[in-house]
């Protein structure tokens, strides 16, 4: 890789495979990957889900590839490495984008629930890993960017399964950081904070929810799509060669905490100043 400033964004050459690109965020990070010189490969559990969009990625100038993908299915998952090694024999870029979420209380969280949350979120995410990473590490470079989420760092109710997967999706990126690194291949996870999803959307449509997720954001608003453009290239580019096993939050500053110091009752704000002023 050419280490200039001029080519440290630059996918021009790259192959990247965006794993759930059938709608939501995987399709806007494909988008952006492909606007910075990518070809794409993309899955989807159905592979029909995908013409309109792939047609979309070959109308900006760009090859794509779509495949069928069950991150649930280990034969599906050798399967589509198998068949993306093929048609473009080497693979740059991977971006584990498929996930699942169910919302209920703790209480009502069921055995299958936990399992289908666990093994697409992070087994699936493990299984995809290891079988597009042969590939890199037989060339001796590779990115892979684990999409997290701001539950890998925070906890929320009604989300247990779901946090607990984004959790492991955290430790995981370390883990495969440090197996990986010899071989040139970096492991990174991005992780979103409160962005509208397909997964979500009714949270949304709620406006007094919006109120209130969005006033404790210090930029004061949920996350828009491109607001992760950025941070997608970043992590697939040379620009983060030296960079691995870190979890970047997208997140509007959420995770600084939500509670503020200085926003308090009058009566008491007037006693703690006072109290400094001594």
């Amino acid at each position: 890789m050419n280490p200039t400033s001029d080519k440290l964004f630059d996918l021009t050459g790259q192959v990247a495979i965006v794993t759930g690109t059938s709608r939501g965020l995987g399709q806007y990070f494909a988008r952006a990957l492909a606007k910075a010189g990518a070809d794409l490969v993309l899955t989807s559990r159905k592979r029909e889900t995908l013409a309109d969009f792939a047609a979309e990625i070959e109308a900006m100038g760009r090859k794509s590839l779509s495949l069928e993908l069950d991150v649930r299915d280990q034969s599906s998952i050798e399967r589509m490495a198998t068949e993306a090694q093929a048609a473009f024999g080497q693979i740059h870029i991977l971006v584990n984008n498929a996930g699942c979420n169910i919302r209920k209380p703790a209480l009502q969280v069921t055995w299958d629930d936990w399992n289908q949350i666990l093994d697409t979120n992070l087994r699936g995410m493990f299984f995809v890993s290891q079988a597009v990473a042969r590939g890199m590490i037989a060339h001796s470079y590779g990115r892979i960017v684990n999409v997290g989420s701001v539950t890998s760092v925070f906890g929320f109710a009604g989300l247990a399964p779901y946090g607990a997967s984004r959790g492991g999706v955290r430790q995981l990126t370390m883990s495969l950081a440090d197996d990986w690194g010899k071989f040139g291949v970096t492991v990174n996870c991005l992780a979103p904070g409160w962005f509208r999803t397909e997964q979500n959307k009714i949270l949304y449509e709620n406006k007094e929810w919006v109120d209130y997720i969005s006033d404790r954001i210090p930029v004061k608003r949920p996350g828009q799509p491109h607001d992760l453009d950025g941070a997608v290239v970043f992590l697939a580019a040379e620009a983060s060669r030296y960079i691995t096993g870190q979890t970047l939050l997208v997140d509007g500053g959420m995770t600084t905490g939500s509670t503020r110091a200085t926003v308090a009752p009058k009566p008491l704000m007037q006693s703690l100043h006072a109290e400094q002023a001594v």
